[in-house]
């Protein structure tokens, strides 16, 4: 199924693409826990101008890299001065959510809204979202509407909507354990297949992949657990992938560069197109000792060798990535 693409969004999901329309995308819009890392990692807290400065530096570096950069407006914007003219994605959520509340519900930056940050130079917004299938009808009711808003506020302004679903488990159980690894699959997919409905207005899904990688046998991250064979984890990806005519890519998930690599290698392996990554801490989050420990000048000394070696990594998986302008019926002359 084609959608037809107007202008704005035409012209914001190829600012943060590649020439084969593949998003090749860094993301550095992390906040809380960013600032937890590395207030950790120093044994103080940290102030507001570490996290700009942590992520300028991770900008001006991997942009060189990347096709884009997703940051958010908070503490990022300096950043977003340093980008090497790649695109831009900002992000519109609230950093974490409300534990004393049930259902992890979404809130939004209190002072921004779809029109400012296309004002402060956003190409594309993304929203996070806690998500699963499972939850309570009247939570998921309300997570419901207010993506419908979103959509609705990104098509007023003509700009590309980038939904990341994260899932979790309604009983509160470990989200690392091998239980929720049996129920993922599911909640991805019913994820997938909830957004990828017109009504939403999302035009880029940012995913969890299907399987958790330490409980696929076979696997260099196996770690002896087992949730799924090797073939079940390939139909896992093809299952989820089925579930939405929309463009979507992965994201890293917190996961370790080699492991993250692994999963690209599966999904390409399963033959499932998937349109790009917005990867994270998988390209930088080893490096958050260095900064808080040794300084700025020795994190970019980092950057330019291990981080440009994770990120490169990544951009060698994304070889088996395909274009998203099949998928939205893009003909090439509309791309000139």
């Amino acid at each position: 199924m084609s959608t037809q693409l107007t202008p704005g969004k035409l012209a914001g999901l190829k600012a943060v693409s590649d020439e084969r329309g593949v998003i090749a995308a860094a993301a550095m819009d992390q906040r809380g826990s960013l600032k937890k890392a590395l207030a950790k990692e120093k044994g103080a807290d940290v102030p507001d101008s570490a996290l700009e400065e942590f992520k300028s530096l991770v900008t001006e570096v991997l942009t060189k890299h990347a096709s884009a950069i997703l940051l958010d407006p908070e503490y990022g914007l300096p950043a977003s001065k340093r980008r090497n003219g790649k695109g831009l994605l900002l992000a519109y959520e609230k950093t974490g959510y409300d534990a004393t509340l049930p259902g992890r519900l979404p809130d939004l930056l209190d002072v921004w809204s779809v029109r400012r940050l296309k004002e402060a130079g956003a190409d594309c917004i993304k929203i996070l979202l806690y998500y699963t299938p499972f939850e309570k009808s009247s939570i998921n009711d309300h997570k419901h509407a207010w993506v419908e808003r979103i959509g609705d506020e990104c098509r007023a302004h003509d700009i590309p909507f980038f939904l990341e679903t994260v899932g979790y488990d309604v009983h509160g159980e470990d989200e690392k354990g091998l239980a929720y690894a049996k129920r993922k699959p599911e909640i991805v997919t019913g994820s997938m297949e909830e957004f990828g409905k017109e009504r939403y207005g999302v035009d880029v899904l940012k995913v969890e992949v299907p399987i958790q990688m330490q409980f696929v046998e076979g696997t260099k991250a196996f770690k002896g657990e087992k949730a799924y064979t090797r073939a079940e984890a390939l139909e896992h990806f093809r299952t989820a992938a089925s579930s939405t005519h929309k463009p979507f890519i992965y994201l890293s998930a917190g996961v370790s560069n080699p492991v993250f690599i692994e999963t690209l290698e599966l999904a390409a392996e399963s033959g499932v197109s998937f349109n790009g990554v917005l990867c994270g801490r998988a390209t930088w989050k080893d490096g958050i000792a260095v900064y808080a420990k040794q300084g700025a000048k020795a994190f970019e000394e980092w950057l330019n060798t291990e981080g440009v070696k994770n990120i490169e990594n990544v951009n060698n998986a994304l070889k088996a990535a395909h274009s998203w302008f099949d998928k939205l019926g893009v003909k090439a002359e509309a791309l000139v």
